[in-house]
């Protein structure tokens, strides 16, 4: 295995990073209305659409929701937590244009192990950080 790569981030940014995972533990679980209630639905977000719906209508005692209040810092905001910017890569050739001070590569999952091994090799030669490798 290659040796890790880390990215090389501005003061600014890594205070942004540290400020983001502080809001993120203070950040409730946002979960769907009646979770408890019914295993089948599941635990994952969704709109309350009823029209008697309480958590709709904004009920106190009800869970929270996702409010433009609970958005994290924007300069933090959509990079992955080892700092760098996530780009998706589905061949060798998407690897071209990557910073690697910068930008990792996160392989497709439709990507199958022949093309992975290419653009896993290439992206070592480049000296582009691959965040799913498969062998951590």
């Amino acid at each position: 295995m290659a040796k890790k790569i880390v990215p090389q981030l501005d003061p600014e940014t890594k205070a942004a990073m540290a400020l983001r995972d502080e809001q993120d533990s203070k950040r409730p679980a946002f979960r769907r209305q009646e979770w408890h209630r019914y295993v089948r639905l599941g635990t994952k977000w969704r709109k309350p659409q009823g029209m008697h719906s309480k958590l709709r209508r904004k009920y106190r005692w009800r869970e929270k929701r996702p409010i433009v209040g609970y958005r994290s810092v924007k300069m933090a905001r959509g990079l992955h937590p080892s700092g760098f910017e996530d780009i998706l890569v589905h061949r060798p050739a998407d690897l071209e244009g990557l910073d690697p001070k910068v930008q990792a590569a996160r392989i497709g999952h439709s990507v199958g192990v022949r093309k992975r091994i290419a653009i896993i090799d290439k992206a070592d030669k480049l000296g582009i950080r691959v965040l799913n490798r498969g062998e951590e």
